[in-house]
């Protein structure tokens, strides 16, 4: 260690993460000049440059950036470390902030938060639902709850929430205008309601499974493509294509025969979702419990 001082660190991890000595400078509640003479300080003890500057902008310099890439989940490690210091191990607080895909929210991230609400009246929930992958290190995120094909890089994961039964449904209007398919290849010549994560060119797969095979791919033209597993269930409804959805939102309408199911034996269930953070070592209190409660 070259004698560094650990706030000239956090001032460098904020000048890069603002992209500027001002921005950071009002981030920081420090002067420009303050935040300056912190980066020059910590350049001269490791004697290498960090950043490149000019009136007008900067970058950082290839050892900055590598430097910025450790700094920022070291310093996002101690800051959780620091929340949870003289964190009475009995009484569980702050703000719980998440990151969970829209279709969560009625199959069973919902139930699940209602009732950790509820055990931790102490505990505010922040919950953004949202199909992107997201940062853990610079999102201020605490968790992100996945399904297996939005599982974040380099992060611990436990496996939540029921397995997740899904069907493949179409209207009997559809069927009447377009036919059935005689077999599973023949989904290609149909109109399809696709789910996308984020952009309309990450489709959630349609997999099937006949016997001990393994499991394959076979997809629709995709007619509609939205991100809204409630929009998908009514264009179904609605006669505009075949949908692959959870079984769970779909069953009244089965029920009542507004919707069909289409090849039940060979549509397999998807992995649980999984719950995935940074880091085991200094993990809120608060996260620990939300884990524990959402696993039962």
């Amino acid at each position: 260690m070259k004698n560094v001082n650990l706030n000239d660190i956090s001032v460098f991890v904020e000048v890069a993460r603002a992209n500027g000595f001002r921005a950071a400078a009002e981030n920081l509640d420090l002067g420009v000049g303050s935040v300056s003479e912190a980066i020059k300080r910590l350049e001269r003890r490791l004697g290498v440059r960090l950043i490149e500057r000019t009136t007008r902008k900067i970058s950082l310099t290839s050892a900055g950036e590598k430097f910025f890439a450790r700094s920022l989940p070291a310093l996002a490690n101690l800051a959780s470390a620091l929340d949870d210091v003289g964190e009475d191990q009995h009484t569980i607080s702050g703000t719980l902030r998440l990151s969970a895909p829209r279709s969560s929210s009625p199959f069973f991230l919902d139930d699940v938060i209602s009732k950790f609400g509820t055990t931790y009246p102490a505990v505010g929930v922040e919950v953004m639902y949202d199909d992107n992958k997201v940062d853990l290190v610079t999102s201020g995120i605490d968790a992100a709850i996945r399904s297996q094909t939005l599982v974040e890089n380099e992060t611990y994961s436990v496996e939540i929430g029921p397995k997740l039964d899904m069907v493949l449904v179409a209207s009997p209007i559809y069927l009447e205008h377009n036919g059935s398919p005689k077999k599973i290849t023949d989904l290609t010549d149909h109109d399809g309601i696709c789910f996308a994560f984020g952009r309309a060119d990450r489709l959630a797969p349609w997999s099937f499974v006949e016997g001990k095979k393994s499991p394959y791919i076979v997809m629709p033209k995709p007619r509609m493509i939205v991100n809204d597993l409630v929009s998908m269930i009514n264009f179904a409804k609605a006669g505009l294509g075949l949908a692959y959805v959870y079984r769970k939102p779909a069953e009244p309408f089965i029920a009542s025969g507004e919707l069909v199911t289409l090849f039940d034996k060979y549509v397999p269930p998807l992995p649980r979702y999984t719950i995935n953070y940074l880091t085991k070592r200094y993990m809120p209190a608060r996260l620990r419990a939300f884990i524990d409660l959402a696993k039962k």
